[in-house]
């Protein structure tokens, strides 16, 4: 029996921590650099936050299904369980996008204006297509197709894109043009619903970074010496880290567009995290720092959806002309520090807020699973 790995549940809640610093400033006007996306073309710690989360859902899913497989288990119950958990987060990603679908005015309208033009694609959308499209890929075929796949979606999204449209405009570029076919105007409303940067055609390079993921933990599952698997998590991942550098060249990393290079490259990167996490949490033992990544982590999609949730609250309740999240960042932050400062401490403070409600739920054994 392979034992957990405390330093999967850690890197999970890095990265979970990281999104949900990185999406609640107390102002979008007032943001360091490093937490802010690229604006386009390249790349920013923030930008590492999506891909480090889906290369881990990949892993997850080796670990989850790895037994069954090899036990020759049924593959109709898993597929069914699969397909029930992608269509769960599908439509966690759909309410987020909705809420609230009441509007709370004095003249009560019982719809809010726009639903009807509600986003369709968002950030558990994606990751719902990918795990469901892993998830089958991972039971159904061998390593080596699964190999062969993720090189497939990356090479063939490359000359696709590069062969129709312009990838220096978000809005003439093969993505777009598809999104736009397929979803009409149900797309990113920060881009004026003319493209999206979780839209459909570039989910196929994202199930690439899954299978990354998927390609780590079977490195992390072979039977061999802990200091040959750490060294082999980090010779792939500069390996990985190097092509998609060198991709840059000819096919720019870009978040929105998913660029094969932008996989490649952060895909690389997310091994060599892994591979320093499980070194000095897993192997060496050093793990007292670990516990709030933890509780972060095994409680991952609910704080996500909640936190999006209340946030969206928080907007639209008023208090005289400010939203009530408007007049919390005012009064308790950017009265008495600069703006900038009273934005990250804003982030850092939900960050914290969270922290003690997660750790409340896995002191009781309240992991909500999705």
């Amino acid at each position: 029996m392979k034992k957990r790995l405390i330093s999967l549940d850690t890197f999970r809640g890095i990265t979970i921590v990281g999104m949900i610093l990185v999406n609640n400033p107390g102002t979008w006007g007032a943001m360091y650099g490093p937490l802010k996306h690229a604006p386009w073309h390249g790349w920013t710690p923030t930008d590492l936050i999506f891909p480090f989360f889906l290369f881990i859902v990949g892993v997850a899913i080796a670990y989850a299904f790895s037994t069954a497989v090899e036990q020759g288990a049924p593959r109709a119950p898993l597929v069914s369980k699969s397909v029930k958990r992608a269509l769960t987060l599908f439509g966690l990603g759909l309410l987020m996008a909705a809420y609230p679908i009441v509007q709370w005015t004095p003249e009560w309208e019982w719809i809010r204006p726009g639903i009807w033009n509600l986003r369709i694609m968002g950030v558990l959308q994606r990751i719902a297509l990918c795990y469901l499209a892993v998830t089958l890929l991972f039971l159904y075929t061998k390593p080596r197709t699964q190999m062969i796949t993720m090189w497939a979606l990356l090479v063939g999204y490359w000359a696709a894109m590069a062969l129709y449209g312009n990838l220096d405009d978000k809005i003439d570029n093969l993505a777009a043009i598809v999104d736009r076919a397929v979803l009409g105007t149900h797309l990113w409303a920060g881009a004026q619903r003319m493209w999206d940067p979780e839209g459909l055609l570039s989910t196929l390079p994202a199930i690439s970074t899954t299978l990354m993921g998927v390609w780590a933990a079977r490195v992390l599952r072979q039977d061999a010496t802990e200091e040959r698997k750490t060294a082999e998590l980090m010779v792939v991942g500069f390996i990985l880290l190097s092509v998609g550098y060198v991709w840059d060249w000819f096919f720019p990393l870009n978040k929105s567009l998913w660029t094969s290079s932008y996989a490649a490259f952060t895909g690389g990167q997310a091994f060599l995290v892994l591979g320093l996490c499980y070194w000095f949490i897993d192997v060496k033992g050093k793990s007292g720092w670990t516990k709030p990544f933890v509780v972060y982590g095994v409680n991952a999609i609910t704080v996500f959806f909640m936190s999006g949730i209340i946030a969206k609250t928080l907007g639209f309740i008023k208090i005289g002309d400010m939203s009530l999240q408007r007049w919390i960042f005012v009064n308790g932050f950017d009265s008495w520090m600069s703006t900038i400062n009273a934005s990250l401490a804003y982030s850092v403070v939900w960050v914290f807020a969270w922290y003690l409600i997660l750790l409340w739920m896995y002191k009781r054994d309240l992991i909500i699973k999705v």
